[in-house]
């Protein structure tokens, strides 16, 4: 009996052991998951940043260039003042809190509108279309988008690799303990769905 007991406490052990060990390389695989969602999130900001540095530029050549519909450059103003202020608090914490995140987006996403409205106003001015800074400023506004467009889907492979692994069985249960919650995925512009229309 005392043999059986012993037996029975080593195999107890031996378990506990297995159990302590796929934890830890549970863990450690989500951390490393989770700090590639976090890289991919500080490039998104990046990028961001970059577009917001150039809108006062774009703003002031504009100004300087053309004396056009003020409501549309205000716009451009204030949807880069909302990013500011979203932004400021947009630390890797915004990941976990699909509200916040929500916002992060909504706001990025009027200063894409705004900025896209703005262009269609310049088409009206081809004055300003050929001065040379205006004409840098916009190609380089134009890279920036493309360069947000790859960084959020990058983004989006990080954070469908995170919960994927976070999501999937056995991690499902041990996840949420360790402290790993779900990320929030950038999803389309509302209204973006329909293709736009061109008339000649």
């Amino acid at each position: 009996m005392k043999k059986t007991g012993c037996v029975v406490a080593a195999v107890v052990v031996a378990v506990l052991g297995v159990l302590a060990l796929y934890l830890v390389g549970l863990y450690n695989s989500l951390v490393t998951a989770e700090q590639e969602v976090e890289q991919t999130w500080a490039q998104v900001q990046n990028v961001y940043q970059r577009r917001a540095d150039l809108v006062p530029n774009l703003v002031a050549t504009v100004k300087g260039s053309a004396a056009f519909e003020r409501e549309t450059l205000q716009q451009v103003v204030e949807a880069r003042s909302r990013v500011g202020q979203v932004s400021a608090g947009a630390t890797a914490e915004i990941l976990n809190d699909p509200q916040r995140f929500a916002q992060f987006q909504a706001a990025q996403d009027q200063l894409s509108s705004a900025l896209s409205r703005l262009l269609v106003v310049v088409e009206r001015y081809p004055e300003l279309r050929s001065v040379a800074n205006f004409t840098n400023l916009m190609v380089q506004l134009e890279g920036t988008e493309n360069r947000i467009a790859v960084e959020r889907r990058r983004y989006n492979e990080a954070a469908q690799a995170y919960n994927t692994k976070a999501l999937r069985v056995p991690a499902r249960f041990f996840a949420p303990l360790m402290g790993f919650a779900k990320k929030a995925y950038f999803q389309a512009t509302p209204g973006a769905e329909p293709a736009p229309r061109v008339n000649f």
